[in-house]
């Protein structure tokens, strides 16, 4: 699969008369095409299994089709968190995306809040994921305002953070260790931050949980993934994506110290929430 970038260009044309004279001149625009490439995601089409799912290489080169047709509204959310940002932090404060993979999360805001001047910064553990987002950076011009660091989310340094996102990462932290991660995240964060916490999640009510399950599994056949796809890389996942419920995650937010939590969209197993820290 293949993302077409536009740029427009333009030609100044003089024609020249038989006389020796020229005419006025023309100025002819057109459209040039730049193409960044963006494999399909044909990890599990056999059916078969051959390690745990993990960022590595291979998942990497097909992580943005992955990304598209495996997480239900993952652009909508972040129109929400745009807009959310928007109402929240002021001009040129600095934003982290943790577990940011290829840069698409900061990519998009940055596209739909150009006027806010914000410092983009992503961190993630996987030098395949972070190439990608560098050379997605590059190629949309967005180098001075984006900056990817390789580093671990659990211990690295987050100075003048105004704003965290964790989109579909907490989920693949072990289950003990995600209290004391918010609570750090609550440390970074000033009188006022925000934390964005995206989720895959799980239904305690256990009929409604599998009809969730069931419609999430006909989202992921109508995006192309065929049944054999679907089950291996369920397999793949087991024990490496743990789900919280919605209310563990917020009892996680409470117990870091966050007092206004809220759930901003929510599409049956799929739940984005903000927490505010005390102004």
């Amino acid at each position: 699969m293949l993302q077409k970038v536009v740029h427009l260009a333009a030609l100044l044309l003089v024609v020249l008369r038989p006389n020796g004279s020229t005419v006025s001149l023309i100025i002819v625009s057109w459209t040039r095409f730049t193409y960044i490439s963006m494999a399909d995601d044909t990890l599990y089409s056999t059916g078969m299994v051959e390690e745990d799912f993990s960022f590595n290489d291979r998942v990497a080169e097909v992580f943005d089709d992955m990304l598209d047709r495996s997480i239900p509204y993952y652009r909508t959310v972040i129109e929400g968190m745009a807009q959310l940002l928007a109402c929240r932090l002021a001009t040129g404060a600095t934003l982290y995306d943790l577990g940011c993979s290829t840069g698409t999360t900061l990519l998009e805001l940055s596209r739909r809040l150009p006027a806010m001047n914000f410092h983009y910064i992503g961190i993630d553990n996987a030098p395949a994921m972070l190439d990608k987002a560098r050379r997605k950076s590059a190629m949309y011009s967005k180098t001075a305002i984006l900056e990817f660091r390789q580093d671990d989310i659990t211990r690295c340094a987050l100075p003048a953070a105004s704003g965290i996102i964790c989109n579909y990462t907490l989920q693949f932290l072990r289950p003990l260790t995600r209290q004391a991660f918010v609570r750090r995240l609550y440390e970074a964060l000033p009188p006022g931050g925000i934390l964005f916490l995206s989720e895959k999640t799980i239904s305690h009510a256990g009929r409604l949980n599998r009809d969730f399950i069931e419609i999430y599994h006909s989202f992921k056949k109508q995006q192309g993934y065929s049944e054999l796809e679907i089950a291996a890389k369920r397999e793949a996942l087991e024990n490496v994506l743990i789900p919280f419920s919605l209310q563990e995650n917020i009892a996680l937010l409470q117990g870091a110290g966050f007092d206004e939590i809220e759930t901003f969209f929510k599409w049956f197993n799929f739940t984005a929430l903000i927490a505010l820290k005390r102004p």
